[in-house]
């Protein structure tokens, strides 16, 4: 069976290979996904899994299984327990079972339903000294007894591989079997198969390489000293190696090795010695996030109930328009360095300086969304929100009998005085109000009590910077240390409402092999900024042609040093600043048409192509494959947007807030939304309609259906 050539992480610079429907044999195969992160939220992998599921149903159907460990009330929360649909899958889970050892079966109660094949580690653990010996007699690996995280991986792995030779010992020659292994946690089971012979196909993917973490943690220079580091004497000193092994050995084992970005695909070749063969981007849901035509409305509701907050936390110090307001954030991990906190304040600094220099009537209201140790909520913070509600309430009440005297009056054909609709204790109520927000103390940079306050980097950086949210302060601080919830007292938000009412998300991330906060800005249209080292910003960087025009900032962390790309992400910000209300909405809009980039429906495919590289490899007699044949491919490269001026500086004013009349001139601006945005997405569609669903099972079902209507 002919398919289509390979394409490796060198040839990814605006192509995709085209295949026809035969090329995709769903039913002649039998897909397993393994990953210690199925049905258990302990990670990112997490949400790759989870968001990709619904789009690999929809090809593979009833012939695409998940596999991961079992824990008791995830299974009964979030699994519904059926029978597995063919019998060698229930001949090999009764082998299992029968020696001692609990698989479980059910569908994930996720988009997609799909099916999951469970493992339950801890059940199996009087098996670990065994399956130890068994690695080390096929490949040398030994496994210490302090490492319960490793012990449990290889429990496993043994437990997958163990599943793997009984089912395909009752499968035989058909259906054949393609096995995708996630990280180094599940990487036991790839080797283990693969020293045993089973017959399949195996795909692993590194989502970021074990080390790599570990390096970039210390605060090492990674990334120009790749080639330098002694990756044995490394990992050894951080008491990884054997990790590191296990990881290594399954990247060499696989019949394909993906890994998610190109940044991290040349960490991979340096730290684990073998070059990506297909770059497998991630991907999102983007009909879980889409809001059709109404997300800039979205945004208009959601920043104002982000204004409502700042209304209550800066009262006492509310002399700024909160008309004339932009609000940034940040959100992740708390990892200063890696994540880019460090850069990101230290520009924040700058930025505050050039807007005060300038004389801008602009105000920034950045949000720090990180988790980290706090006994409870700031005492400042709540009442401050207490005091905003009393205000309204008191507001409230004076409309109300403010309205009703008007309305008698002018019933009357008066036109009333001032002193006939409110009274004096109407005056004293007002009067009350007014001096209940006086504030002798600075707004809180915090909204918690946090337990390491002296040593807290975000706070440290605040304290050398010196932005305290004083008055004279153009950039103003909110560190938020817990994730969002719709039920907190302070900003009853949840995360998805928040990110709309902001106007820019930053992430200067040193270390991001890929990077979901970003692409979850641009599939709600909200601009953000990114880096080099990204992969997130490398893809935009690799599809579109002019990343900055569609509302995605990459700033270089990886061939500028940090005072250079600390100046670039200033002028990224202050540039942003000097936007005047209108260019914001059409850059909105710009950055939510590239949310078909980061679309399963079109990211999927990569993965496709790995399973199908995969089949060529492991059985090359079913499925040849001609290695000099040239790809069918086109271009789906995003172009600069027409209504985009040659310089940059042509499309910006000179000050952050204009006037009527200037908002009035930037109606002569060449920008026609229907036209440029039909214009975008032919470029996007070029090799494949994004709408149709990948060829399979579910797919003849689809046209089936709509042949009937």
């Amino acid at each position: 069976m002919p398919l289509a050539r390979s394409f490796s992480m060198t040839s990814l610079s605006g192509v995709l290979p085209q295949w026809d429907e035969e090329d995709l044999p769903v039913d002649d195969l039998l897909l397993f996904e393994v990953a210690w992160e199925v049905t258990n939220k302990v990670g990112g992998i997490y949400t790759v899994i989870q968001t990709k599921a619904k789009i690999t149903v929809d090809e593979w159907g009833e012939n695409y299984f998940m596999m991961g460990p079992y824990y008791e009330h995830n299974f009964q929360t979030q699994v519904e327990a059926c029978e597995a649909p063919l019998p060698a899958i229930r001949g090999a889970m009764d082998a299992l079972i029968s020696n001692g050892c609990q698989v479980f079966f059910g569908r994930w109660l996720i988009e997609g339903s799909p099916y999951v094949l469970l493992f339950d580690v801890g059940g199996a653990s009087g098996n670990l000294d065994r399956w130890k010996g068994d690695l080390w007699d096929s490949c040398n690996i030994g496994l210490p007894s302090h490492d319960h995280e490793a012990g449990d991986a290889l429990i496993l792995g043994s437990l997958v591989a163990w599943f793997f030779k009984e089912l395909t010992d009752r499968l035989g020659d058909a259906p054949n079997v393609i096995a995708h292994f996630h990280e180094w946690q599940a990487g036991a089971g790839l080797i283990l198969s693969r020293a045993r012979k089973i017959p399949m196909a195996t795909v692993f993917t590194t989502h970021a390489t074990l080390l790599g973490r570990y390096l970039c943690a210390g605060n090492v220079d990674f990334y120009n000293n790749l080639g330098k580091f002694d990756i044995d004497r490394e990992a050894g000193e951080r008491q990884i190696y054997h990790r590191y092994c296990l990881e290594r050995a399954a990247v060499h084992c696989a019949h394909v090795f993906t890994t998610v970005s190109q940044i991290t695909a040349v960490e991979a070749q340096h730290i684990l010695q073998r070059k990506p063969d297909v770059i497998t981007p991630n991907g999102l849901n983007v009909k879980k996030f889409s809001a059709m035509h109404e997300f800039q409305n979205m945004h208009c509701s959601s920043k104002a109930r982000i204004q409502e907050f700042v209304r209550g936390h800066f009262y006492g110090h509310l002399d700024f328009n909160l008309e004339k307001t932009l609000y940034f954030f940040i959100a992740g991990r708390y990892e200063f360095s890696n994540k880019g906190a460090d850069l990101f304040l230290e520009a924040l600094s700058r930025l505050n300086y050039l807007l005060r220099v300038h004389k801008e009537d602009v105000t920034v209201v950045v949000f720090f969304i990180m988790p980290a140790k706090t006994n409870n909520f700031n005492v400042e913070s709540l009442k401050g929100q207490a005091i905003r509600k009393q205000l309204w309430d008191t507001a409230q009440g004076m409309k109300e009998k403010f309205g009703k005297r008007l309305y008698e009056a002018l019933l009357k054909g008066e036109i009333p005085e001032m002193n006939n609709i409110l009274d004096r204790d109407d005056f004293s109520v007002m009067k009350r109000a007014i001096y209940a927000t006086q504030r002798h103390t600075l707004p809180p940079v915090t909204t918690h009590n946090m337990l390491d306050d002296a040593t807290d980097p975000i706070l440290a950086n605040v304290r050398r910077i010196g932005l305290f949210n004083a008055r004279s302060d153009r950039v103003k601080i909110v560190f938020h240390p817990e994730f969002l919830s719709s039920t907190s007292p302070l900003l009853p938000m949840d995360y998805e409402e928040f990110v709309r009412g902001c106007n820019l998300g930053v992430f200067p991330s040193y270390y991001e092999p890929w990077g979901y906060t970003p692409g979850e800005c641009t599939v709600m249209g909200i601009p953000s900024v990114t880096t080099n080292l990204s992969g997130f910003g490398c893809f935009m960087e690799e599809h579109v042609s002019d990343p900055a025009a569609y509302g995605i900032y990459v700033v270089d962390r990886r061939f500028r040093s940090a005072h250079e790309s600390c100046s670039q992400l200033t002028q990224f910000m202050f540039g942003f600043c000097q936007q005047s209300r209108r260019q914001r909405i059409i850059q909105r809009n710009r950055t939510e048409r590239l949310s078909d980039l980061l679309d399963w429906r079109f990211l999927g495919r990569f993965y496709v192509h790995a399973r199908l590289l995969a089949l060529s490899r492991a059985f090359p007699d079913k499925y040849e494959m001609d290695p000099m044949a040239p790809p069918k491919a086109e271009g789906f490269r995003y172009p600069r947007p027409y209504s985009v001026p040659p310089s940059p500086s042509a499309s910006l004013h000179s000050t952050p807030h204009h006037s009527d009349a200037e908002d009035d001139d930037d109606e002569d601006e060449p920008y026609d939304e229907d036209e440029e945005a039909e214009r975008d997405r032919m470029n996007i569609k070029t090799p494949f309609v994004l709408g149709g669903v990948p060829g399979g099972r579910r797919r003849s079902q689809l046209v089936e259906d709509e042949d009937e209507d």
